[in-house]
């Protein structure tokens, strides 16, 4: 399967996740690609739309290569095989994850400014990327926002290799996928348009999802917009 762009990945998406269409479901995106992805269903489920701040640990010489990550409230998780197969020094994890937390710090900052990071206790939570690799940052999302103690915790992402979904599967409630290629090489692979997300349409699109929306009053006929159906995988 090939995707358009992530808004596109988020609208095929959000077909899958619509039996979740409830009053107090909350997406959870991970910055910057996810929040695309989640847009899209935010808006078809009408829930709340915030962000979940991972970080990944990338192998020493290869930045893109994770060997763990790190959650949004600073735990750390490691691919232990990985780390062990490398070589990798304790200390350099603990530079590396000390870095992180303070990145960690400065996108919540960004992204939400002065804005509380929103209730998760009890809630039906979403959590959301625009595709995985190794699962590493994904993971590390999914145990930082289960320890806040939702009812329900849902992982979905529109692509990963199904190695990657096991890994989720042992943290979340459920994980919806819409396409699990055994052969995978990148994410990006599988879009038209991969184009980065910056700061600024972060930014835009969270501060939009922010604005209250007024329900149709009875001499207003303006209908809301149509929920997704579920298509079976």
């Amino acid at each position: 399967m090939i995707f358009e762009d992530r808004a596109h990945a988020g609208q095929l998406l959000a077909r899958e996740l619509a039996r979740y269409a409830e009053p107090d479901v909350l997406v959870l995106a991970l910055p910057r690609g996810g929040v695309p992805v989640g847009a899209e269903i935010a808006r078809a489920l009408k829930a709340e739309l915030d962000v979940v701040i991972p970080r990944k640990i990338g192998a020493p010489g290869d930045p893109e290569l994770a060997i763990g990550a790190v959650s949004g409230n600073g735990a750390v998780i490691l691919n232990e095989e990985l780390v062990r197969v490398l070589g990798v020094p304790e200390a350099y994890i603990r530079e590396a994850a000390a870095r992180e937390r303070v990145e960690i710090r400065r996108r919540s900052l960004l992204y939400r400014g002065r804005q509380p990071a929103p209730r998760v206790k009890g809630r039906t939570v979403i959590v959301v990327d625009d595709g995985i690799a190794t699962g590493y940052t994904m993971l590390a999302a999914l145990r930082g926002v289960r320890q806040e103690g939702p009812a329900m915790l849902v992982a979905a992402v529109p692509v990963a290799p199904p190695d990657s979904i096991a890994k989720l599967e042992a943290e979340a409630d459920e994980v919806v996928a819409l396409s699990t290629p055994s052969h995978f090489f990148a994410v990006g692979q599988f879009y038209q348009d991969f184009s980065q997300v910056t700061d600024e349409e972060v930014q835009a699109i969270l501060a939009e999802a922010r604005v209250p929306v007024r329900p149709p009053g009875p001499a207003d006929d303006s209908s809301p917009n149509d929920g997704p159906l579920r298509r079976p995988e």
